[in-house]
């Protein structure tokens, strides 16, 4: 049966890639509007989420807001995969503009390994592909999916973007390798992350579990840290927006130096969600682990 999904998924794509442009960004946001109305549970998550981080007293217009936004992202990310297959690097790039890319350059001719500390935040599939195709070539960690043949094909679609792929389980091997090469790999924060393998830090004014893995690679192998987002006003033109490299301490107590590092990253990130938050991955279950009690009547 998985097998013949995805090649009825394949004979889908090709029919609506040989659709007009414009006719077939359309058809991917009316497909985002179908999925909200017809997915409670995640319109729930939503909610639960945007209730947890700024009250119970949060208007219902911005909850709806934020719900469409994040069902038509879902969409627009599958799009643009779709898409990455069928046109070229310079199709694809050619209404996209960097800032502050002097940063990346800056550690490049440094001779430094770069992390680009990032999260699910508007088309990150599509700014993950620009990055390691026109500035730095990337190493993305990415979770097994039930499907090989979607996972194949979602694979192979990276790999014309220069992208070097690892699997979450036996990672760290990876991640160390592509450091001591003094290469780039692309780290998501915002991920849920199991308590036994995290650090608490306050990420969205709550005490939350946090990934470790940045802090610690960077202190180890005196990596930039470089936090990297790409932001869109009309789905039509993109800006890869490069942040100043965050410079931790490094003191006699890694520990300490390696939770302040963690602190810095997500307040960083917090400080663009609450600046912008409806491109953030609401869909998500974050804090699933850290505070259950808020999904409990999904």
């Amino acid at each position: 049966m998985q097998k013949i999904g995805f090649y009825l998924f394949l004979a889908l794509e090709k029919f609506l890639m040989l659709l007009p442009k414009k006719i077939r960004m359309k058809f991917f946001l009316l497909l985002g509007d179908i999925g909200r109305k017809l997915s409670k549970k995640h319109n729930k998550i939503v909610e639960a989420n945007l209730k947890f981080v700024y009250g119970k007293d949060i208007k219902d217009s911005f909850i709806e807001e934020v719900q469409k936004h994040s069902f038509r992202q879902m969409a627009l990310n599958l799009l643009y995969t779709m898409e990455n297959r069928y046109y070229s690097v310079d199709e694809i790039t050619k209404n996209v503009t960097f800032e502050n890319i002097e940063v990346i350059k800056k550690a490049q001719k440094e001779n430094r390994p770069i992390i680009f500390v990032t999260a699910h935040y508007g088309s990150w599939e599509l700014g993950g592909n620009i990055l390691s195709a026109l500035v730095e070539p990337i190493l993305i960690i990415y979770k097994k999916m039930k499907n090989p043949y979607f996972e194949e094909y979602l694979l192979s679609s990276r790999a014309k973007w220069k992208m070097n792929y690892t699997e979450r389980h036996g990672a760290t091997r990876a991640l160390i390798k592509r450091m001591r090469e003094k290469k780039a790999t692309a780290i998501l924060i915002d991920t849920n992350v199991n308590k036994k393998e995290a650090i608490t830090v306050n990420f969205l004014d709550h005490p939350t579990s946090q990934i470790r893995t940045t802090a610690y690679l960077a202190r180890k192998f005196d990596a930039a840290l470089i936090p990297i987002l790409l932001h869109t006003e009309d789905n039509e033109h993109f800006t890869i927006k490069v942040y100043d490299e965050i410079i931790p301490p490094k003191t006699d107590n890694e520990e300490k130096d390696i939770k302040i590092s963690t602190q810095m990253q997500t307040d960083w990130l917090s400080k663009e969600i609450l600046k912008n938050p409806k491109p953030w991955f609401w869909l998500h279950r974050r804090w699933k682990d850290d505070y259950p009690e808020i999904y409990k009547k999904l």
